[in-house]
């Protein structure tokens, strides 16, 4: 493989595969917030927060972890700006302990944070300003969720990075990204590049599926799926998946290793492909070049879409998950290939309606679609150019879920948003 190209997806897969406690949207602004905070030097007498509409869609029910079960924004902000660390950056209330929570709820209690929905073109689009003794501070955070565009103190500006459309300065480009260059660079990769980002994945994302499924979270899909579906594999590994989302979204304070800017996406591609090789008895090499095609197709997926839309993302992580299985089983180029395409065009219906227990639900399906994707391919079966949004090759099929998702769903999404919001008024 180019040894350009090899370094552009180590860097793609260095930049994704992040550790987060909690839903990345709260932690975001819990980010934003308690860097504000650091740069006005002191706890703010007042906050003024500004967020994009698809923010507060996913932040509004899920609830924050190391706050006692409070949700939605101004409790993300309030952790943030009393009992964050910065420097942790997605894991920033990660060391919140029972004092710092009481301080939290007595903080939010005042009254003193103030949320608006800002006129922004950005699905990603977040600005803190805080005030104190005379003093003010402003952070800004665009198209990502730690890509800090705007610092501003006592009205000079520190830094300001132009914001275009969506993109995310200082991150590697995704459109080298080909199904057919994923496959080459799992079966060359050198393991040491990958080997720290992915044991942190299956370790971080198994231990809070195993939380998920033995401990009473959210509406438990993981449990009830073990209950009513049985001990066989598509089952586990659709259930471990659900599991995890059930204790994240619900204030687990487990980190996960997210993708795409998502804990759900980054536990729906690594806990079925994990979920595979234990019962498999594939080795550890082939269990990590097998997430690197889940995560990296996941990713590719993803690029056309954006980060933040109405097109579910696990829906892209579930087709993920089946492109791992099946390049875990043997599958290469052509099986992949015909495994992602008929996982799309199962569950490419599948709207996000923000990050909220339901999301576990979602995720079971996703896999689902995904493992059957690679079954029918097994069994001779697929779905044909002319059927829906299926087209001739991968990548055509690729880019015509893109255009649903990133176009076609806008009017969706702003639909999705109007009817959220009105349960806040």
């Amino acid at each position: 493989m180019d040894c350009k190209l090899y370094s552009a997806y180590l860097n793609i897969l260095r930049e994704e595969l992040l550790p987060a406690m909690g839903c990345t949207e709260p932690i975001a602004l819990a980010y934003a917030a308690a860097s504000a905070r650091a740069l006005l030097g002191k706890i703010p007498e007042r906050a003024y927060v500004e967020v994009s509409g698809n923010l507060i869609k996913n932040a509004m029910g899920v609830t924050v972890p190391n706050t006692d079960g409070m949700r939605g924004i101004e409790a993300a902000v309030a952790a943030g700006i009393v009992a964050g660390d910065e420097r942790r950056m997605l894991e920033c209330i990660a060391c919140v302990d029972c004092a710092d929570r009481e301080n939290i709820r007595e903080y939010l209690a005042k009254n003193i944070i103030t949320v608006e929905l800002c006129e922004s073109e950005l699905a990603f689009d977040c600005t803190i300003k805080v005030e104190a003794e005379g003093e003010n501070a402003l952070i800004r955070i665009a198209n990502a969720h730690t890509n800090i565009v705007r610092r501003e103190k006592n009205g000079e500006v520190i830094c300001d990075t132009p914001v275009t459309c969506e993109s995310e300065d200082g991150m590697s480009s995704h459109e080298c990204l080909t199904v057919e260059n994923i496959i080459k660079f799992a079966e060359e990769v050198e393991l040491s590049d990958v080997e720290y980002l992915l044991t942190r994945q299956i370790e971080c994302n198994t231990a809070i599926s195993k939380e998920g499924l033995t401990n009473q979270w959210g509406a438990c899909i993981g449990q009830t799926l073990m209950t009513v579906a049985g001990d066989n594999i598509m089952n586990r590994a659709k259930a471990r998946a659900a599991a995890g989302s059930d204790a994240r979204m619900n204030g687990c304070a487990m980190p996960v290793v997210i993708l795409s800017g998502s804990g759900n996406q980054g536990m729906t591609a690594s806990l079925p492909v994990i979920t595979y090789a234990e019962e498999q008895g594939r080795s550890r090499e082939e269990l990590l070049r097998a997430l690197v095609v889940s995560d990296l197709c996941t990713i590719h997926l993803k690029t056309y879409i954006g980060r933040l839309s109405a097109f579910c993302g696990a829906v892209c992580a579930g087709a993920g998950a089946g492109a791992g299985i099946c390049f875990l089983e043997g599958g290469r180029m052509r099986e992949v290939a015909h495994t992602l395409v008929n996982a799309l065009g199962i569950s490419s219906g599948i709207v996000c309606d923000g990050a909220k227990a339901s999301c576990a639900g979602k995720i079971a399906l996703a896999v689902e679609a995904g493992i059957l994707g690679w079954e029918m391919f097994k069994n001779g079966k697929q779905f044909y150019s002319g059927e829906g949004i299926i087209t001739k090759g991968v990548e055509n099929t690729i880019r015509n879920v893109g255009i649903l998702g990133h176009d076609g769903m806008k009017a969706t999404d702003r639909t999705i948003m109007e009817i959220m919001l009105k349960k806040m008024c």
